[in-house]
């Protein structure tokens, strides 16, 4: 919560002086509320905070989809080669997320692919297996993106149920950890 008094802010934790008097640093925290509207101090809601991976700043959804960029006369955008620039809609950005984060986690085992190349050493199975389901899990993950109508089912799939799990399916945990 933030508080006003006559209209301007109160920063928590910061001593202020009303009325010839001077207020301690912890006062907004110690006094009651009563004490407070005593001397006209007012609660106000602090303003809400966005997911920005959804939403702008001021709460509007962002796009879903990629669309066509267009000046402000609704001319479409062309780069230097003539190609049309293109703005990126969420879903697009997560899966590029997605594509990083799987290429993060498979780079950890990349040299046992080019100890393979170079002296046919075998690769361990619980590695395959752990880069298969990483590569599997990716592309679960991107096909959920895709299949969510909306920013509150974008919102839902990224947050966790009521135990604590999270909605979307995991990445497989790590052969070596």
């Amino acid at each position: 919560m933030a508080f006003k008094l006559n209209g301007n802010p109160l920063a928590v934790d910061v001593a202020f002086s009303h009325n010839d008097i001077q207020y301690p640093a912890n006062w907004l925290r110690l006094s009651t509320a009563e004490e407070k509207k005593d001397i006209g101090i007012t609660e106000v809601a602090d303003d809400p905070v966005y997911d920005s991976r959804f939403y702008w700043g001021d709460g509007t959804a962002k796009a879903l989809d990629d669309v066509n960029a267009t000046d402000e006369e609704g001319n479409l955008l062309k780069d230097e080669n003539g190609d049309q620039v293109v703005t990126l809609g969420v879903k697009s950005v997560l899966k590029a997320q997605e594509k990083v984060t799987a290429g993060n986690l498979l780079a950890r085992y990349d040299w046992y692919i080019v100890r393979k190349a170079e002296k046919s050493t075998a690769i361990p199975t619980a590695i395959t297996t752990y880069r298969d389901g990483v590569r599997t899990a990716c592309d679960t993950r991107e096909k959920e993106i895709d299949a969510c109508a909306d920013t509150a089912a974008l919102v839902t799939l990224y947050g966790n149920k009521e135990d604590g799990t999270p909605n979307m399916t995991q990445y497989p945990v790590d052969p070596n950890s």
